[in-house]
């Protein structure tokens, strides 16, 4: 038999071993969090220790793949709803169910624990794309006027640690679940009376728009943005035709 045949077979068998590893490190990671023993996952695998050990040099290696999944599917739903004909209330329900099911798996809850006190740092690349696909829920959801325009995705990722913990704790002295996350949704969401957060330090040079007082980014040419966006744009020709139109009532009274 010549070796090109024996290594196919081979190369299927580790490939199909990595796999097992990592299902039924999965079901084990979320049922117990990082504390499983790897002698639990290789015997949940059917495969022995040293199996284990070929594929991911480390428990910790394990982990951080079975999260890095976890992610993936996350972003990949993110991904798929960004052109959602309701933007505000699919990203409601993309943030509700996040916290939802991750509260369900002690691996991804020990993982974002670890990280908030810089124990535990995920694929970057992982975490860039969910945090690219989130965003565009956000921003979308901010341009149809449902949540408010102050807040930007490293608030919202800060949140939604936060919201996930505090769901834990609620929810272990009988608070109903998905309280928590009602009232962080609520807290995002636009509208008049909403209180004004304190802004981030003004970088050198930099423009603000002048509705909602985001940084504006830098015009590559020509005259300088007055307006983060299209949104905030509108708003701003709404309230000028709107005042324009009270002068003229004015007028016309007097």
């Amino acid at each position: 038999m010549a070796a090109s045949e024996k290594a196919a077979p081979a190369r299927a068998d580790a490939r199909r071993n990595r796999e097992l590893v990592l299902r039924a490190a999965r079901t084990a990671f979320e049922e117990q969090g990082l504390g499983v023993p790897l002698g639990e996952i290789a015997r949940r695998a059917g495969v022995g220790t040293g199996t284990v050990y070929r594929h991911f040099p480390s428990k910790d290696a394990l982990f951080r793949a079975t999260v890095a999944d976890r992610v993936r599917l996350f972003t990949d739903t993110a991904r798929d709803l960004v052109d959602a004909t309701d933007p505000v209330a699919v990203f409601f329900r993309f943030l509700a169910s996040v916290v939802r099911l991750a509260s369900r798996n002690k691996a991804l809850c020990d993982a974002l624990e670890a990280a908030g006190e810089g124990g535990y740092e995920p694929s970057p690349q992982v975490e860039r794309d969910f945090a690219e696909a989130l965003g565009a829920l956000l921003k979308r959801a901010q341009e149809a006027g449902g949540v408010r325009r102050d807040v930007d995705i490293d608030d919202v990722l800060a949140l939604l640690v936060g919201c996930l913990s505090m769901e834990q704790r609620r929810s272990s002295s009988g608070a109903p679940q998905g309280r928590m996350t009602t009232l962080w949704c609520d807290g995002l969401r636009g509208g008049g009376g909403v209180t004004k957060l304190p802004h981030r330090g003004r970088e050198r040079n930099e423009t603000r728009c002048e509705v909602c007082e985001e940084p504006v980014p830098p015009a590559r040419t020509g005259r300088p943005a007055r307006f983060c966006g299209g949104a905030c744009r509108q708003r701003a020709y709404r309230d000028r035709a709107r005042a324009a139109h009270m002068r003229g009532r004015s007028v016309g009274s007097g």
